[in-house]
């Protein structure tokens, strides 16, 4: 099954949007995902100049990249967020995106009360009328409170738009909550929109996701859950290295590289 496979520029994470561009391309790519993530990766944000934002769109256009989704992450239950969030979205539309991906947030509030997950719909519900408007699907990751695909579908679920998908992330499921991607989604993969596929060494909380292929993640299997649903949901390259970061930015080409040359021998077919 043909489907779309991308790099996400968080791969780049300490290093500069053009830096991003030039890697993902050296590689083979043709897609893109760009990070707009206050306080960690700032590749495009809506706060910098047009002129500015309009020299990324030529350099992403030159290197024959597709900017087709955005991680525009939020906290979405913090409603002071709520406004940087349709900032993103602003900005996902600027750039021609189909996709913005955020995770959830945390679901407490501040005495501990724990936010069920019809309160949490409801909040994701309110942002629909700008989705429909900036042309967008929201695909929410499985990510800290919310790290299995089962408790995400629960909510999209709810939300009960077709513009609320999930995104896996097939590495949060074993970092947040020690569950094998391939016993967890199976139980979400009906409500899968995007996938973000990423490698893991090691157990709970243990922050080292390497290229794809030298980690423990199969997947072959996990594509094959994939094809069997009928799934043909695109995938994003997302490596976060260990928490020492990377040493230069030759060792992140290197792993986009080798992530490239994985998927290849597993016989992903890539659409361009």
């Amino acid at each position: 099954m043909k489907r779309i496979i991308a790099v996400n520029s968080n791969c780049y994470h300490g290093y500069s949007i053009e830096d991003a561009i030039k890697g993902i391309q050296d590689a083979g790519f043709h897609y893109i995902e760009l990070t707009a993530t206050k306080g960690w990766t700032e590749h495009v944000f809506p706060n910098m100049s047009f002129e500015y934002l309009n020299s990324v769109k030529d350099k992403i256009k030159q290197a024959d990249l597709t900017p087709f989704s955005m991680s525009g992450h939020c906290n979405l239950m913090d409603k002071d967020r709520i406004g940087d969030f349709i900032s993103n979205m602003r900005l996902a539309a600027f750039f021609g995106c189909d996709y913005i991906v955020s995770s959830i947030g945390e679901a407490h509030l501040k005495d501990n009360t724990v936010i069920s997950n019809e309160k949490v719909a409801r909040q994701i519900q309110t942002l629909v009328p700008y989705l429909e408007e900036y042309k967008l699907v929201l695909v929410l990751e499985n990510h800290g409170d919310h790290s299995t695909g089962k408790i995400i579908k629960e909510i999209v679920d709810q939300v009960a738009s077709p513009l609320v998908q999930i995104n896996y992330d097939t590495a949060n499921v074993i970092y947040y909550a020690g569950i094998d991607p391939l016993d967890d989604l199976p139980a979400c993969v009906d409500r899968v929109g995007y996938v973000h596929i990423k490698d893991k060494i090691g157990g709970p909380r243990e922050w080292n996701f390497p290229a794809l292929g030298e980690g423990q993640i199969d997947f072959g299997r996990l594509l094959k859950i994939l094809d069997d649903a009928k799934n043909s949901s695109p995938l994003s390259i997302e490596i976060e290295f260990t928490s020492d970061g990377t040493k230069s930015i030759d060792e992140v080409n290197a792993a986009v590289k080798k992530s490239y040359a994985y998927l290849k021998q597993l016989g992903f077919d890539f659409q361009e």
